[in-house]
């Protein structure tokens, strides 16, 4: 099992760099709906709509909803990151980063602060979101900005970069947790949503992030940035990644299911592998764009 686990990992973290830095920015953003899609039929499962048809015009309605997305925010229109001049603020900074798209990631944060508040009322708050069509509702609003996030993220300059960023603080953020919360692990984070979660694990996860972003401010970054602009951005988001993490852990527990899917051996389905990110990567859009200034 565990060999099973580190071979299906290798061949995803493989993939996933080959398609971020060898294919063009929009086929990527192609591609991560196609990723997305598989996830939103993995989530019409878990909202309990069992017939294939109503399954299929789900994942049909989110990739739709991906499209106007696009369309609404220029995605389809963004320039080449290699053409721009390397000042964020001109070109697809003004496109991506305007009032249309600070408010749907504006949105997507507030989101996560209600869902936060409905993990910690678990079980009790499934029954504001636990029928079928409310749940399938909620897929869309944790399924759409995550996409829309790493796709404005990718057309920048250096946007490969800034979603490498992403997915290594998560990982990061998940293995410290992992490790110091088998160590020191006394106090339940949210025990009846995932009882092995504790918060010696999140105090452990925040503070190796903590450690590397203040090390790698002050020695990799340029002489204008500001160490505290960049804990602030790389912790908020570890710390959106557990609330990423638990929704689904919430969400499998209601439906009673260990795991989304199976297409990914040792791993179970696609939305285990990105449930962090859906709260990870709204949150690091929004505040990098407003902390900006601050960071460069």
């Amino acid at each position: 099992m565990l060999k099973q686990r580190v071979i299906t990992a290798i061949i995803l973290a493989s993939g996933f760099l080959v398609a971020l830095f060898c294919l063009p920015a929009q086929s990527f953003i192609v591609l991560m709906a196609v990723v997305i899609a598989y996830g939103a039929w993995e989530w019409s499962a878990l909202a309990d709509i069992s017939s294939l048809a109503v399954r299929g015009l789900y994942v049909i309605c989110l990739l739709l909803a991906l499209a106007l997305s696009a369309l609404w925010l220029g995605f389809d229109t963004a320039s080449d990151p290699d053409s721009l001049d390397g000042n964020l603020f001109g070109g697809l900074f003004d496109n991506l980063f305007g009032n249309h798209l600070r408010s749907v990631l504006a949105w997507a944060c507030a989101w996560w602060a209600l869902a936060l508040l409905w993990i910690q009322g678990y079980p009790s708050s499934a029954l504001l979101w636990g029928r079928p069509w409310i749940c399938a509702a909620m897929g869309f609003v944790v399924l759409v900005p995550t996409w829309v996030a790493l796709a404005a993220l990718v057309l920048m300059t250096d946007g490969e970069w800034l979603v490498l960023s992403v997915v290594l603080l998560v990982a990061l953020a998940d293995i410290a947790a992992f490790f110091s919360g088998r160590a020191f692990g006394r106090h339940k984070l949210a025990e009846q949503v995932s009882p092995g979660k504790t918060w010696e694990g999140v105090i452990g996860g925040v503070s190796a992030i903590a450690l590397v972003t203040v090390c790698f401010a002050l020695l990799m970054a340029n002489e204008q940035s500001q160490w505290w602009a960049w804990l602030l951005l790389a912790g908020t988001t570890g710390l959106a990644s557990v609330v990423g993490d638990l929704l689904e852990s919430m969400v499998k527990r209601h439906r009673g299911v260990k795991d989304s899917g199976s297409i990914l051996p040792g791993h179970g389905g696609v939305l285990d592998r990105i449930d962090s990110l859906t709260a990870a990567l709204p949150v690091f859009a929004l505040l990098y764009a407003l902390l900006y200034e601050h960071l460069s």
